[in-house]
């Protein structure tokens, strides 16, 4: 079995991903037979899939030209095939964001008209729209990667190999801080903004269509929660498969079963995502249980499978490694478990809130704010715990596949991310075309499930991220040290006594609150924006909250578009340049980027945490109260939610996850940069 897996390693790693990708498209066949509903529903439909591909055309084309630019500039300073890479990259992570959108909007019309028939078939619908975009990101994802990195080294070799997978890295990171960024802002603005008017001001319930922001609202979700939600867990894949490349080289000299291994985890865990699925589309227990027990059926079919691939491929070592790739296992149930207690409706923290909203706004934000940093303990005493187990098991390489299995669980848990805005978008469809209110109530149960689902894919990959930034500082510090000449290797360290190590610390600590400051300004900005246009049209055109005229939805839609696509430039160059000018510093250096890259790592994971975790909770503990607790709709506390959760829009859906991609550019272009840097370091 050893010389069949080192020989047909990379075939099998190949044919996981195109079967992910053959099952991808057969669900989207099934998905796309289901009934689409009345006329009125797939106009709706029709309008926010038109909203959401003009956003993205747009985005596009800002995109594409700053990638011209840092293609020419790779090229003429790092080589071609580095180049080529990045551009792979960039569009592979463009093209993962597009079908995360495509499919949603398929999707969610077909789940309001499933609502309409039963809860459990609107779930499993739901569900399997969400699996679409899952197996297509991780085929897409694996399939990239294993034919760009054969072709590169059958062509030129394994240095020039590593360097173009560090540019395809580089891309898809690139191309992700975008997508989360103007997603994140687009869909955030739209809610903030449709909330604050309707629903405090007009007192209009959820996606009423007098709202004149409710179409834009919609459209966010997709090109928010979906589209940036796709390019980002496609990037955090690619990222951390080309980390464990790299550590694998650098571990093991090259030897064949270090380098294949990877490849061969992400193969195993296709066939149990396509397992989970299975459990999902099948079971009868409640939606909550049933996706759960999807990504525990995920878990055990992987972590059966590792056993016998790493004895065969290691020998003696393969117990190890295997314990390795179960703590990354581990680890997903652990992000799992502890973001639903966060977030889920039925716990405390979330009741906690919604209490508080009963004595005021400013209680409400208070505890919103305390549950987000509490919720920092778990993770990041977890993960502390996996990379001291992994490092003792298999040093930096063991680290790398703890992270390559966590990664590889992104199949289930991406259909998890999507089944949350394809419910929600579900229900404003349900609303707008005047659908029977059982059916308003089955999205809503199944939107707030998405909620807590959502904010799990957001800790998991916040929680990957962390431990594949850790394995690509390590790559930065080996990839300096080949630069390095012998008559100064031994100086190369990084100790808290050199004060170059510690400002690079404090920089990079101060970087993912800068970024995250920025990117939650930028939707206030837009956000403000759609206030003054919904209140410009409800003053002048009465007739629109009577029900006698239609607002023009079209205009929101387009302030919303230029608006997140102005604000998201600063904050997605803001690391990119970070690093360009430590470098560049004289009295900073090597030493100091080192250092950045630690800070940012440290920081990062806790802001991203704390955010994503408390804006979870604030969105439910609303829902808690619109369904009739701590006073019900209407109420004060219910006023109080609605403010809380507007605050936490922009803390989980912008700038929260946006730190994922953000700690993993600085790195990826920290290894890219140390070729041109080297002799004025000198190295």
């Amino acid at each position: 079995m050893e010389e069949f897996l080192i020989r047909n390693g990379f075939s099998v790693s190949l044919a996981a991903a195109l079967g992910a990708i053959a099952s991808a498209l057969f669900l989207a066949g099934r998905v796309r037979a289901c009934d689409a509903g009345s006329p009125l529903m797939r106009e709706i439909s029709a309008a926010i899939h038109e909203g959401a591909q003009a956003y993205l055309r747009r985005q596009l084309l800002s995109v594409l030209s700053i990638a011209a630019i840092l293609f020419a500039a790779i090229g003429l300073f790092k080589g071609w095939w580095t180049a080529v890479g990045f551009v792979l990259g960039a569009i592979s992570s463009l093209l993962a964001g597009y079908v995360g959108m495509r499919v949603a909007v398929m999707a969610n019309v077909r789940v309001a008209q499933a609502a309409t028939v039963s809860r459990s078939r609107a779930t499993q619908l739901a569900f399997q729209g969400g699996a679409v975009t899952g197996l297509l990101v991780v085929g897409m994802a694996l399939a990239s990667v294993t034919l760009f990195y054969l072709a590169t080294l059958r062509w030129f070799g394994t240095q020039e190999a590593l360097g173009a997978l560090v540019g395809l890295a580089l891309g898809a990171s690139l191309v992700s801080v975008f997508a989360r960024l103007g997603g994140g802002i687009y869909t955030k603005a739209a809610d903030v903004g449709a909330d604050l008017v309707g629903k405090i001001e007009e007192r209009l319930e959820e996606d009423d269509p007098r709202n004149p922001a409710t179409i834009a609202d919609n459209v966010g979700d997709n090109v928010g929660d979906c589209a940036g939600m796709a390019a980002d867990v496609f990037e955090t894949y690619v990222v951390t498969l080309i980390g464990a490349i790299l550590v694998a080289i650098l571990h093991s000299g090259a030897q064949a079963p270090f380098v294949i291994y990877p490849f061969l985890v992400g193969a195993i865990s296709v066939a149990g995502a396509l397992a989970g699925i299975i459990y999902v589309s099948f079971s009868a227990a409640s939606p909550g249980r049933a996706l759960t027990g999807g990504v525990l059926v995920n878990a055990l079919v992987s972590g059966l499978v590792y056993y016998p691939v790493c004895r065969s491929l290691f020998g003696n070592q393969g117990l190890s490694f295997c314990i390795c790739s179960w703590i990354g296992l581990a680890m997903t149930a652990v992000m799992v478990l502890v973001t639903d207690y966060y977030t889920s409706k039925k716990r405390r923290p979330v009741v906690a809130i919604a209490r508080a909203s009963e004595t005021g706004h400013a209680t409400n934000i208070i505890a919103g704010l305390a549950t987000g940093m509490e919720a920092t303990a778990a993770p990041v005493l977890f993960i502390g715990g996996a990379i001291l187990l992994a490092y003792n098991l298999g040093q930096l390489y063991g680290v790398a596949l703890a992270v390559m299995s966590m990664l590889s669980m992104a199949g289930i848990v991406i259909s998890l991310d999507a089944f949350g805005p394809i419910t929600d978008n579900a229900g404003g469809i349900a609303v707008m075309a005047g659908l029977p209110p059982h059916v308003r109530e089955v999205t809503d149960e199944l939107d707030s499930i998405g909620n807590t689902t959502k904010a799990v894919t957001k800790g998991y990959a916040i929680g990957s991220a962390g431990l594949a930034a850790l394995v690509l500082f390590g790559s930065y510090v080996e990839e300096l040290k080949h630069y390095t000449s012998s008559t100064v290797v031994g100086e190369l360290s990084f100790t808290l006594q050199d004060p170059r190590v510690a400002v690079g610390l404090f920089l990079g600590g101060l970087l993912p609150y800068v970024f995250t400051a920025r990117s939650m300004n930028a939707v206030g900005v837009a956000a403000g924006a759609v206030v003054r246009e919904v209140r410009r049209q409800l003053a002048e055109r009465p007739g629109i909250l009577k029900g006698m005229e239609r607002p023009d939805y079209a205009r929101c839609v387009d302030i919303v578009t230029k608006a997140a696509l102005k604000e998201m430039v600063f904050p997605a160059l803001l690391p990119v340049g970070s690093v360009f000018l430590v470098a560049a510093v004289p009295a900073l250096g090597p030493k100091a980027l080192g250092g950045m890259l630690m800070g940012t790592i440290v920081t990062g994971l806790f802001v991203a945490i704390s955010m994503t975790s408390a804006g979870g909770a604030w969105d439910n503990a609303k829902k808690l109260i619109e369904e009739g607790h701590f006073g019900g709709k209407g109420s004060s506390a219910h006023a109080a939610s609605v403010t809380g959760d507007t605050v936490g829009d922009p803390y989980k859906d912008t700038a929260g996850p946006a730190v994922n991609p953000m700690i993993k550019v600085v790195n990826v272009l920290a290894i890219l940069i140390i070729p041109l840097f080297a002799r004025y370091w000198g190295l």
